[in-house]
């Protein structure tokens, strides 16, 4: 059970909003609405003068005031935990107001009984997402960039690693012949050599296998 009354202080530019969720926190027992305010100048003055246990903090203050306002708390009242209120599509001030010292993130639109459960944990604490939250937040990680193919370079002499280099960047066997200052048969027996100690098949799984380690090189 939550401590009796904690006090929370709404910060929303909707006045409707602020009704609504005023009326949901009201209900619960263990919740008191301690203020509440439109923007955040009015925001901090309000919980300067009379600092709640809790602020829920519309992300879309415009300017990008929310963020701001966090930080504030964080700073001056360092006792007030900030959860934020986000939309759906709010996903990346989900992440910026987190990183900016947020104790919680829910969607504007969850359930009341999700909204003390934010708290509860902000309280114990804890950080908070929702589920939802947190599977918008999955869904938009980049995609891991893929290791280096595990190729035993040391199997290799000096001069093949070079050859097995310059294959991965796309040279053709003359260029590389070229470059190294031997003759195009003499590239040739590298390779071969590079394919036996590597166990690989073929000119073409050589060069696949070439290219996939310098790109997993320059991404790495």
């Amino acid at each position: 059970m939550l401590a009796k009354r904690v006090r929370v202080c709404l910060v929303d530019d909707q006045p409707l909003v602020r009704e609504w969720l005023g009326g949901l926190l009201q209900a619960q027992p263990e919740l008191a609405l301690g203020g509440e305010a439109g923007d955040a100048p009015m925001a901090l003055a309000t919980m300067l003068a009379h600092p709640p246990d809790i602020a829920l903090i519309a992300l879309s203050l415009p300017g990008g005031a929310a963020l701001a306002l966090i930080r504030n708390l964080q700073a001056r009242i360092p006792g007030t935990a900030t959860i934020g209120l986000a939309m759906p599509d709010e996903v990346v001030l989900v992440k910026r107001a987190l990183q900016a010292g947020a104790r919680g993130c829910v969607l504007k639109c969850e359930a009341a009984d999700r909204m003390v459960e934010a708290i509860r944990h902000v309280l114990r604490g804890h950080v908070y997402t929702s589920p939802e939250l947190r599977a918008r937040l999955l869904e938009r990680q980049p995609a891991r960039r893929p290791a280096a193919p595990a190729v035993p370079l040391a199997r290799l002499s000096r001069r093949e690693r070079e050859v097995f280099r310059r294959l991965g960047t796309g040279q053709t066997t003359r260029a590389i012949a070229t470059a190294l200052g031997v003759n195009i048969k003499t590239v040739q027996a590298y390779c071969a050599r590079i394919n036996e100690r590597l166990h690989l098949a073929g000119r073409a799984n050589l060069v696949r296998q070439a290219a996939r380690w310098m790109e997993a090189k320059r991404t790495g």
